[in-house]
């Protein structure tokens, strides 16, 4: 063989020259685009630490808030047993007062029936006893059985007593007790 012509080498040497230009392009270019990748990856690696500490951060806040609103759940609760524990004592006291109230409505209804009586009474009171001899006859004939007022009729005048129903109907306007004509 026969050894290469100095126009063969220069043109060699040109290509080696501009292949070893393209190879360090080539390195440079490599190089920059790890630099590249590696930045990246830096950067999603401190993008992927800050994404899991602000995922940590909002689960632990979270964490928090569902312990805090538990135990405001449990503190309503137990004001809500507290408040239906009352309730159902002033319902007791309530039915206690309303029955308290009902008699004294009927102690009210009875009121001015009581009054009259009393009034009646009084002036029977007044009156004094009346010491005619001839009226003591008519008297004791009235008290052999036939007189309202007669012990003998009522012998436990305790056990006698008017009830709502019969104050209701009856009318004692005209009745005098403890004299007779």
């Amino acid at each position: 063989m026969s050894s290469p012509s100095p126009v063969q080498i220069r043109e060699a040497n040109a290509h080696l020259a501009a292949l070893h230009r393209r190879v360090s392009e080539l390195e440079k270019r490599l190089e920059a685009a790890e630099n590249t990748v590696r930045e990246q990856a830096e950067s999603l690696i401190r993008k992927d630490e800050q994404l899991r500490a602000a995922t940590r951060d909002i689960a632990e806040a979270k964490d928090r808030e569902i312990s805090y609103l538990h135990e405001k759940l449990c503190h309503s609760e137990e004001t809500i047993q507290k408040f239906q524990h009352m309730v159902k004592e002033k319902d007791g006291i309530i039915g206690q007062l309303q029955h308290r109230c009902q008699l004294l409505d009927n102690i009210c209804k009875g009121r001015p029936l009581l009054d009259k009586m009393l009034s009646h009474m009084a002036e029977a009171e007044r009156m004094g006893p009346v010491i005619d001899f001839s009226e003591a006859a008519v008297s004791a004939s009235l008290t052999d059985g036939e007189s309202n007022c007669s012990p003998s009729r009522v012998p436990n005048n305790k056990d006698f007593s008017l009830s709502e129903d019969d104050t209701d109907d009856q009318e004692i306007d005209g009745v005098v007790f403890g004299t007779t004509v």
